[in-house]
C-alpha cells in the first residue's frame, strides 16, 4: 500500500508542471485610439503613410509585473508569419505608449530593422496584424542586441504573468480588394 501511495505522489508531483503550463494565461486588455480591435489599420501606420507606430494603451495588467514585451506580427504574410515589432523591456510603469514612440529596448523585426515597420503588403489579400503585448514577472535581461521573435519567445518561457491582444486589419489599396 505505501509503495503505491508513493507512486501516486510521484505522478501527481511530475504532472503538476505540465497541468501548469497547459492552463490559459490570465489576460488584460491592449487598445489603440488609432482603430478597434479587428478593425482597418489607418494608412498613416503603413508604408502608405508616416509608417509610424500606433499609441497603444494597457488596461487591468498584473500590478505584480516588472516589465512588458511587445510583439507585432502579420500571421498571413505572404512568405509566412512576418513580424513587423518587437520591443521588450517596456518599463512597468508605463500604461501607455505613446503614437512613433520607442517605449522600451527594440529586437530584430523580419524587414531587418530595430524599429517598427507597418503593414507594406504586396497582394491584395486581407492580413491580420496581431499586437500581443505579455506582462513578464522579471525583466529580459538574458537578450542580447540582435535578437528575434524566436529569442525573446525562448527568453519569456517561464516569466509570462498575463497577455493582451489587439487586432488591426489591412488590405493594400492599390490593388484589387476582396468582396
Amino acid at each position: 500500500m505505501r509503495s503505491v501511495m508513493i507512486l501516486l505522489w510521484a505522478v501527481l508531483c511530475l504532472s503538476l508542471p505540465v497541468l501548469a503550463a497547459d492552463a490559459p494565461l490570465p489576460q488584460f486588455s491592449l487598445t489603440s485610439p488609432g482603430w478597434e480591435n479587428n478593425g482597418v489599420i489607418p494608412d498613416r501606420y503603413t508604408c502608405r503613410g508616416a509608417d509610424m507606430s500606433p499609441a497603444l494603451a494597457m488596461k487591468n495588467a498584473p500590478a505584480g509585473a516588472a516589465a512588458f514585451v511587445l510583439t507585432v506580427h502579420d500571421p498571413e504574410g505572404s512568405v509566412g508569419p512576418w513580424v513587423h515589432w518587437l520591443v521588450y523591456n517596456i518599463p512597468q510603469s508605463g500604461t501607455e505608449i505613446k503614437e512613433n514612440s520607442n517605449p522600451g529596448t527594440e529586437a530584430l523585426n523580419d524587414f531587418g530593422n530595430f524599429y517598427y515597420s507597418g503593414p507594406c503588403l504586396m497582394d491584395e489579400r486581407k492580413h491580420r496584424f496581431i499586437f500581443t503585448m505579455y506582462a513578464l514577472n522579471e525583466p529580459l535581461d538574458n537578450v542580447t542586441e540582435g535578437a528575434t521573435m524566436d529569442t525573446l519567445l525562448k527568453a519569456m518561457n517561464g516569466r509570462i504573468m498575463a497577455k493582451a491582444e489587439f487586432v488591426g486589419v489591412y488590405q493594400n489599396p492599390a490593388v484589387k480588394k476582396e468582396p
